[in-house]
């Protein structure tokens, strides 16, 4: 019975775009591993909510970790098989911003975003790939963003972890084709976050100003994007980089 379920490992999924990614492959019926760091995190309350979601029985294993230590991602990937037997889907989500203008950005400021957000996706890519190419099949999708293909001023740090990503993310495609594991990205734009929702009102309009759809988007927009490009539907889209940004880049 368990090998039929797809299951989806997913980082950084308690809030935000996780989340709404976890969400969205609930309620396509596949089992979950959901990675998360803070203290705070409800996982009873969590559980509850995606198993409404989920139209059909569903497993959940959470498991508490930072993307940042590969050790801790090796026993969060040994746990998984453990439970399931396979990961079919991994989802790089988890990610960090620290934002500063070059000139007062601090030495840690540029390295932990690099860490959690480049670093952190090697680290899990790194030790979920052999058990993909065991089976022969995969879908690996990572969360870049459009400041990774444009740029933003006071984000070198940021920009520089999601340029990365891309690169990292064409070359694993290329890498693992043969295998008939598919590999890309998403770039998100400016999305409703808990990230977001700190900005003034001035600075939202602003925003929205410079994006043709006149709106920022959603984390369930987000999600649906992933879940296209991870669903077995997908068996001949790779080493792409999808921008949900609602025209801002084209």
């Amino acid at each position: 019975m368990m090998e039929e379920k797809r299951v989806a490992l997913i980082t950084g999924a308690s809030r935000g775009i996780g989340k709404k990614v976890a969400e969205k492959f609930a309620k396509q019926g596949y089992n979950l591993v959901l990675n998360y760091v803070s203290e705070n995190t409800n996982i009873e309350e969590l559980t509850n909510e995606l198993k409404k979601e989920a139209n059909q029985e569903i497993e959940i294993l959470f498991i508490k970790g930072n993307v940042i230590d590969f050790t801790s991602c090796e026993q969060l990937v040994k746990k998984a098989i453990e439970k399931f037997g396979k990961i079919d889907v991994l989802v790089n989500n988890a990610g960090i911003t620290k934002d500063n203008l070059l000139m007062r950005m601090k030495e840690e400021e540029f390295d932990s975003v690099i860490e959690v957000n480049l670093k952190g996706t090697f680290n899990m890519t790194k030790n979920v790939v052999p058990y993909m190419m065991k089976k022969r099949y995969g879908k690996i999708v990572n969360i870049s963003s459009v400041v990774g293909v444009s740029g933003n001023s006071g984000q070198c740090n940021y920009a520089a972890s999601k340029a990365g990503i891309i690169g990292f993310t064409k070359s694993l495609a290329k890498e693992l084709a043969s295998r008939n594991i598919l590999a890309n990205c998403i770039a998100p734009g400016f999305i409703e976050t808990d990230m977001t929702n700190v900005l003034s009102d001035t600075i939202k309009e602003q925003i929205e100003g410079q994006i043709p759809l006149k709106k920022m988007g959603t984390a369930r927009e987000v999600a649906n994007a992933v879940y296209f490009l991870a669903n077995e539907e997908n068996t001949y889209i790779t080493g792409q980089v999808l921008n949900v940004d609602g025209g801002m880049l084209m």
